[in-house]
């Protein structure tokens, strides 16, 4: 279930709300219950078959809990089943997630005629297998106390606001807000707006990017670009100022539903494409990822406190996992490797924390370049696509179809433009105790809302990147 949707917007949310708030309103356990019920059936609206496998890895993991918890004295058993938590998690994800792939790069390389599996990928499977083992690593770090409830794991893994694609929430985040958290009617007024910028951001602005960006990204026939050096950093640009909508404005949305409920999530973006380096745009981008890589594997290996060589591994690990953990592809390999040699060379040269206006280009060039390694199909359609952005094999400087797209998108364009500084934010720090920003604020949530939900239900062009991962 899609939150764009009719069935979500007009149907499943209010459903969930009147029953949560009206006919709930004192026992925090059936509240509990009913949104751990809601949130299955919100992900087997979807995958049926595959609600299973979320009810077994929330089971599996509460086992694991527990067994971490009971052998905590004992470290050696207590590691071993840390271990075996791990193997069994990521052994789960890479079943559905990399299966296939690797069987037909073993055929490939191999000449072989391996028999290839047929495995569907689970939608957010990458998300909630994270946010499960988060739950163990809590346990046995003691950054959470564990639960011999299986239905409060079942809802910290499964609430339906970020099940799908996040934000990825540690339990040591959340688990007092399961138990004690409080609603009130200020929560529920910001969580309705942050749905609804969220909802803007997706439907109005990032769908029409994609159309743009789509377009030109299926320009490679042949292996040749058959449009110009525009159209190449037109479509470039396009899937920059998409994902980047598509992906915020869902954790905007999950932000805000959570919020309606009661939860805080931590904030997944702050306006990365200001970022004055590739270290400051990975501090304000996919933020919950980061900081799960960085607490559970950088932290773990010995993070920046090491010998330089050692150093390195644990980048070079970290950005491998990165890579790999959104799709199974060599295009997202190559992805993690350049940011970690990226990265690599701006810990060593001082050029993570600076702070001058041509950091910010250098950042944007390579945040682009990244992006076409990342939408392209395979290696050699990224290569031929960022050399038509420099002149090589590109038709000409400038086609039609560039001033056409300008045209007919420039109002999303202009809207995108702004949505990546903080312009509306400081507005709103200065202004929001003036009535007229209230009212004008009031109207044009209510504009946005309307807008959006005209588009969702004339578009049929509405889908998600991040639920791939």
């Amino acid at each position: 279930m899609l939150f764009p949707s009719e069935t979500f917007l007009f149907v499943f949310l209010p459903f969930v709300l009147a029953v949560y708030y009206i006919f709930l309103r004192k026992t925090k356990e059936a509240k509990n219950i009913f949104l751990l019920a809601a949130s299955l059936l919100f992900y087997a609206w979807g995958e049926p078959v595959y609600v299973f496998l979320m009810i077994g890895t929330i089971l599996l993991n509460w086992g694991y809990g527990i067994a971490v918890h009971h052998f905590e004295k004992k470290k050696g058993i207590a590691r071993a089943v840390l271990i075996l938590m791990v193997l069994t998690n990521v052994g789960i994800l890479a079943w559905f997630k990399y299966s296939v792939f690797v069987m037909l790069q073993v055929n490939r390389f191999l000449h072989t005629e391996f028999p290839i599996p047929e495995v569907a990928l689970p939608i957010g499977i990458s998300f909630f297998t994270f946010q499960a083992m988060s739950y163990v690593f809590d346990v046995y770090r003691k950054k959470g106390e564990v639960q011999y409830n299986p239905l409060r794991v079942g809802l910290y893994i499964s609430l339906f606001p970020q099940l799908i694609a996040g934000p990825i929430v540690r339990y040591e985040t959340i688990a007092a807000q399961i138990e004690y958290r409080l609603e009130n009617w200020d929560d529920f007024s910001k969580g309705v707006t942050r749905f609804c910028i969220g909802l803007g951001k997706k439907v109005l602005i990032a769908n029409n990017m994609a159309v743009v960006a789509d377009a030109a990204f299926g320009l490679i026939i042949a292996g040749e670009f058959q449009a110009s050096v525009m159209m190449a950093w037109l479509g470039a640009i396009s899937y920059s100022l998409q994902i980047f909508f598509d992906f915020s404005g869902y954790s905007d949305m999950a932000i805000g539903l959570g919020e309606m409920f009661g939860f805080h999530f931590e904030e997944n973006f702050r306006y990365p494409y200001i970022a004055k380096s590739v270290s400051e745009f990975w501090r304000r981008w996919h933020i919950s990822l980061q900081t799960w890589f960085r607490d559970y594997v950088y932290f773990p290996l010995g993070g920046s406190r090491v010998s330089a060589v050692r150093l390195v591994f644990n980048l070079f690990v970290v950005w491998v996992l990165t890579g790999i953990w959104h799709g199974a592809n060599w295009t997202f390999l190559a992805w993690g490797l350049m940011y970690f040699v990226l990265l690599t060379i701006e810990k060593f040269t001082g050029l993570s924390n600076n702070k001058h206006w041509w950091g910010h280009l250098y950042t944007l060039l390579f945040v682009i370049i990244g992006w076409v390694i990342f939408r392209s199909d395979g290696m050699g359609n990224a290569f031929t696509y960022i050399k038509a952005m420099f002149g090589i094999g590109a038709k000409g400087m400038i086609d039609s179809a560039v001033y056409a797209y300008l045209r007919q998108n420039v109002v999303y364009y202009s809207a995108a433009l702004i949505g990546c500084f903080p312009i509306f934010a400081k507005m709103e720090s200065r202004w929001k105790d003036r009535k007229i920003w209230q009212i004008g604020y009031t109207f044009c949530l209510l504009l946005i809302f309307l807008v959006s939900v005209s588009f969702i239900m004339n578009q049929a062009y509405n889908p998600f990147i991040y639920f791939n991962f």
